[in-house]
């Protein structure tokens, strides 16, 4: 007895590496991740979420009952002097379709990012905005990410009923006379989508299912683009509740033998 008893602690660290890796672990540290972000007074949000590629992350409110969303979109540019651009796709899952936030460098007083509106059609964009299909307001742009990102901020004015809608984001290198430059046109830009849930559990725990289905792609999108698109949940920042609302069974069980171990 005393020998099994002396080898049972060599297995703690095993268990805490299973435990690290769960999902629900994985789920607060994204959480955790985005919550981090530090925007100026007055500009708050009751969800976040870290998107799945190009290093950028969205946090967001949606008042249903004026199907309201302000939004704050944060990533940094693929080169200084670059742009960054957020945008929903009531049309499709790729670029064309997307109603757009694009944030210039530079472009601005002092320096100052600026914000274009893009009712994207094609891959050529010009020096002019053009007006979204979503009434956009607030619109505002800072650099004062982390790690040479900017920030785009606005507010939309979304379809009454809207559950979920498709989402892409898109980072570049330059731009030319005021004009975004194109993108490059790799694994991770051309999978720079997801959907977006706007109510639901999704939109208020991380991870959990959502409590309808969301509303399936019209056609549509860039051809160039890969045809699928996961879902990808909102994150709420409040760590307790993402931890409290993703730990399953399994893991409680294993932290139960943990505790077990250290008292042995």
């Amino acid at each position: 007895m005393a020998a099994a008893a002396s080898t049972m602690p060599r297995s703690l660290p095993l268990l805490l590496v299973l435990l690290l890796a769960s999902p629900a672990a994985t789920r607060l540290a994204s959480a955790a991740t985005c919550a981090s972000e530090k925007f100026p007074a007055g500009r708050t949000y009751a969800t976040c979420e870290d998107l799945p590629k190009l290093g950028a992350s969205l946090h967001w409110t949606y008042d249903a009952s004026k199907s309201s969303l302000s939004v704050a979109f944060v990533a940094a540019p693929a080169a200084s002097g670059g742009w960054v651009a957020w945008g929903l796709n009531p049309t499709g899952e790729g670029m064309a379709g997307a109603q757009a936030l694009v944030a210039l460098s530079g472009a601005g007083a002092g320096g100052a990012p600026t914000v274009k509106t893009y009712n994207i059609s094609g891959y050529a964009l010009g020096n002019s905005t053009t007006a979204l299909e979503f009434p956009a307001t607030d619109l505002a742009a800072d650099a004062g990410g982390s790690g040479g990102k900017i920030r785009v901020y606005g507010k939309l004015q979304l379809r009454k009923g809207m559950k979920a809608v498709n989402q892409v984001w898109q980072v570049g290198s330059s731009v030319t006379g005021g004009v975004p430059d194109k993108h490059a046109f790799g694994a991770d830009n051309l999978s720079a989508k997801s959907k977006l849930v706007l109510t639901g559990k999704t939109a208020a725990a991380a991870g959990a299912p959502a409590v309808s289905p969301a509303p399936a792609p019209e056609a549509g999108g860039d051809s160039g683009a890969a045809s699928s698109m996961a879902p990808s949940a909102g994150k709420n920042p409040n760590a307790a509740t993402v931890a409290a609302a993703g730990v399953s069974a399994p893991a409680l069980l294993a932290l139960a033998l943990v505790g077990f171990l250290v008292t042995v």
